[in-house]
């Protein structure tokens, strides 16, 4: 198979990992927010903040580093997982050694009193998870450069499945906040376990430190970009969290998490894929420009209808999945959706950056994202957690030029062409939810809500579809080829 094919079947493979993965976290946080409480899911989300944190640390970019670099040696290799594993280590000693003040400090603000001891435990048994994905991280990255997706998807469900099982049966069982440390712990270890089984690598003792340097020197400004990420991602968990409370730290969480799964449903599936493949084309900006065209468009066909349709169906949604009483994430969720497109349509600029061998640039621009996102949420925060959504929102579309901008200077992406990509899947996309809210206003009395939840789901596939049609049918028909290709039958040979 050529690049186009291997990167066509690697979306595929990769779809599989994220779909079925994300239908399996979803259907997992669909049960536990029903038998655990909302103080429950805060909590876990508080201590999450200072996990997520020190995470930074342990990746260092090396990970992608080993995916990026054109002349990998197995010293290369032998680095990255043995820098990896003493990371994890050390990290580990760090969380479990912090967790006492950090759960003291983060309480004090509190505006209601929390179980501090809880907190610090939680954080302590989250910080294992530090040990086990290092010892993961670089056959995992060995399997992403080879572009073996398949054996990704596996893992991934795998892993998904049984953390989900494990966090369920806590539950069932009583164990309360316990069952969400289980599910994720149980579940990194079962996709460590299962990286190992397939891939085909066994690390040296020797470390080079001229091959740790190779690779630090480019993952620097990664890990420097991952620091700036947190801040954009969870400063608002932080901030919530310390100054309004878990509870609506828990609201926030889950409307988010509904929101998060959807855009991994439709960038990772292509995201996996895009750096090794923009790698492979880092001396061919005339293809790196075609291919990210590509992953913009079909990003777009899916990724815009499915966020505008979560936005108006998102009452029923909340309602009918995890219960009345998480009625307060309603509006968090359908002001985020829209965060949701613009991060799902952009998410590509980024690995180009980086498979560019520019990965200061993609630093510079995080900076410049977390000091605005720092800012404005900070103004937002008295106005309470829907204005600290909506601050959210606007913040990431005042920044969404800047990295467009970065792309069209490095590899001379025409802004026409890139914006043209999105006018099909908006045009369909608003004539969908006209059609859908119709088909609210018309039903709403005369079906239960699960019913009326499927009845405008199928009326905003169908509407979508045939305006898609309508509008860009050699879009449709191009989606249709690749998805051809995508099978594990297809190929061009077949034709």
């Amino acid at each position: 198979m050529n690049l186009r094919e291997k990167a066509i079947k690697g979306v595929f493979w990769t779809g599989v990992q994220n779909w079925g993965s994300n239908l399996a976290t979803t259907i997992v946080l669909l049960i536990l927010a029903r038998l655990l409480g909302v103080r429950t899911f805060g909590l876990v989300a508080l201590a999450s903040v200072f996990i997520a944190f020190l995470q930074i640390f342990q990746r260092q970019g090396l990970a992608q580093a080993v995916v990026q670099r054109a002349d990998l040696k197995p010293g290369h290799l032998n680095a990255a997982f043995w820098i990896s594993v003493a990371s994890g280590i050390v990290l580990t000693v760090i969380g479990v050694a912090a967790a006492d003040p950090v759960a003291f400090v983060l309480a004090r603000w509190q505006p209601k009193p929390i179980n501090v001891a809880l907190l610090a435990s939680v954080i302590q048994w989250l910080s294992l998870s530090f040990l086990i994905a290092a010892l993961g991280n670089t056959p995992q990255a060995i399997l992403r450069r080879n572009l073996a997706f398949k054996s990704l998807a596996m893992r991934s469900l795998a892993s998904s499945l049984v953390g989900g099982i494990v966090g369920v049966a806590m539950a069932l069982n009583g164990f309360g906040v316990w069952s969400l440390v289980g599910q994720r712990l149980t579940s990194a270890l079962a996709g460590t376990i299962t990286v190992w089984m397939v891939c085909r690598w066994w690390p040296g003792i020797a470390v080079s430190a001229r091959h740790f340097r190779d690779l630090f020197s480019f993952g620097v400004y990664l890990m420097g970009n991952e620091t700036v990420g947190f801040l954009n991602r969870r400063m608002p968990d932080l901030l919530i969290g310390v100054f309004l409370g878990t509870a609506l730290l828990g609201y926030y969480t889950v409307g988010f998490r509904l929101l998060l799964i959807m855009r991994r449903l439709f960038t990772q599936s292509i995201s996996g894929v895009a750096l090794p493949t923009f790698s492979r084309l880092q001396h061919d900006y005339a293809q790196m420009g075609q291919a990210l065209l590509t992953a913009t468009s079909m990003t777009s066909l899916l990724a815009i209808p499915a966020f505008l349709g979560m936005a108006v169906l998102a009452p029923e949604l909340v309602v009918g999945l995890i219960g009345e009483k998480w009625n307060q994430s309603v509006p968090i969720m359908q002001i985020l959706a829209f965060i949701g497109i613009m991060q799902s349509v952009t998410f590509f600029n980024t690995p180009v950056l980086i498979a560019c061998g520019k990965p200061s640039w993609a630093l510079g621009l995080g900076l410049v994202n977390a000091v605005a996102n720092v800012v404005i949420l900070a103004i937002a925060l008295p106005w309470g957690i829907v204005v600290v959504a909506a601050a959210f929102v606007i913040r990431g579309y005042a920044f969404a030029p800047l990295p467009l901008l970065a792309v069209r200077k490095l590899i001379g992406l025409s802004i026409r062409r890139y914006l043209r990509q999105l006018i099909a899947p908006v045009a369909g996309s608003l004539t969908m939810v006209v059609f859908v809210y119709a088909a609210k206003h018309v039903l709403t009395d005369s079906l239960n809500l699960h019913a009326l939840l499927v009845v405008c789901v199928v009326v905003g596939v169908l509407v979508y579809t045939l305006a898609i049609h309508l509008i860009a049918p050699g879009r449709l028909r191009q989606a249709i080829e690749y998805v051809r290709l995508a099978l594990p039958s297809g190929s061009s040979a077949s034709k």
